[in-house]
């Protein structure tokens, strides 16, 4: 696969970070239209973990890492969710000498934990004759992608997370089948909620921006939204929310809350060892918040954790739609030679941003149009001239 032996310019795709609803979609867009327009395609594994592991002297992993995509090997993979090329959170440009793979780890000096293999990778793309990389993924997973676009390597990076986050476009594959998971699970826990006559709480996905849990609460009608954003008071909480249940003739109330959400004083649940991008594993304020106000109120408290149930299974269809778009916007790219892009979605439109965009500013709620701090829900001013979303 010398890039000299090349007869057709090449891409390569790859999912990093969590799996979305619609990453199978766009991965079967990019091939077909790939095809079509004589393009090959190199499938990546295990995200930028494949271009890492990827040993050239050693034949074996090339199955591991990669493997050419054509339209009937993924013919019908957009009608499942997840992604076909598997995923990780590996960071190339910081890698612990544990994680490293045995054939690098010469490359550690003597005491040093932490190695850039950005070179590697660089060096593996030239050697696989790849013209160009599509990564889909979010903040961090294109964090990497922005510095082999410094590096001077070609990128058209693709945007994915439910938690909508990356900055510059307004829309990231995944948060509509999110926000769809959470409003039907909200509704479906009212049966519960209201025969036992509880407080409920829904804990969401969602670490710095609380979206999730805000467009969530808005559509479901949730009594109370906490969000990322906004440190709370459980007293102040439990007051509102007893109101909420008196005022209930089914006696019951409804609370949405953030993973990333933390009380006044307080930090955000974390647990685990940092990942490759230095976080750590979210979880548990729902629990944690439940058992203040049942202290406080004296009330049963009904916890849910939503969390991985809202990227499992297939797309809606806006996810769908996007997917596709998002990977025909990058392909129609990829054939003008225009490189270094976000593939963006801003105020209804599709577009395209300079990839350095997401590393410029935080993508969050914006408080003053569309949350009340005071009663810990959402609080929309106006939606006219806001995108579909609000933001």
């Amino acid at each position: 696969m010398n890039k000299s032996t090349k007869k057709k310019p090449t891409i390569a795709i790859l999912t990093g970070g969590g799996d979305v609803p619609g990453l199978n979609p766009c991965i079967k867009t990019l091939v077909y239209r790939s095809d079509s327009e004589g393009i090959r395609v190199l499938g990546i594994r295990r995200g930028w973990a494949g271009l890492l592991e990827y040993d050239p002297d050693n034949p074996i992993s090339e199955k591991a890492c990669f493997h050419e995509l054509d339209p009937a090997e993924v013919r019908t993979i957009d009608r499942s969710g997840g992604t076909y090329l598997h995923t990780s959170r590996t960071n190339p440009s910081a890698v612990h000498k544990k994680d490293a793979p045995a054939f690098l780890e010469k490359a550690f000096k003597k005491g040093d934990d932490l190695h850039d293999f950005t070179p590697h990778v660089l060096k593996n793309l030239e050697h696989l004759g790849v013209d160009a990389v599509i990564p889909i993924g979010g903040d961090d997973t294109l964090s990497f992608a922005e510095r082999l676009h410094r590096e001077g390597f070609p990128v058209i990076a693709i945007p994915k997370t439910m938690d909508n986050d990356v900055f510059g476009t307004d829309y990231c594959i995944g948060f509509s089948t999110a926000v769809t998971r959470g409003v039907d699970f909200i509704h479906a826990l009212r049966t519960c909620a209201g025969s036992h006559e509880r407080i409920a709480i829904i804990e969401l996905f969602g670490r710095y921006c609380g979206e999730t849990s805000l467009i969530a609460a808005y559509l479901a009608g949730a009594d109370r939204a906490i969000i990322s954003e906004v440190p709370f008071d459980p007293k102040k909480l439990a007051d509102l929310i007893m109101k909420d249940k008196r005022d209930n003739p089914k006696n019951y109330a409804m609370i949405t809350i953030s993973e990333g959400a933390k009380m006044v004083g307080g930090e955000m649940l974390l647990c685990g060892e940092l990942d490759a991008y230095g976080h750590r594993r979210l979880g548990g304020i729902g629990e944690e918040t439940g058992a203040a106000l049942k202290e406080l109120t004296g009330q049963d408290v009904l916890n849910q954790r939503i969390s991985y149930l809202m990227r499992s299974g297939t797309p809606d269809s806006l996810d769908l739609m996007v997917a596709v778009n998002f990977a025909n916007t990058a392909i129609d790219l990829f054939l003008r030679d225009v490189f270094g892009r976000l593939i963006a979605l801003s105020r209804g439109i599709y577009t395209h941003i300079p990839l350095s965009t997401i590393t410029t500013g935080q993508k969050r709620v914006d408080i003053r149009e569309l949350y009340d701090i005071e009663e810990y829900r959402p609080k929309i001013v106006h939606v006219s001239g806001k995108p579909m979303f609000l933001y």
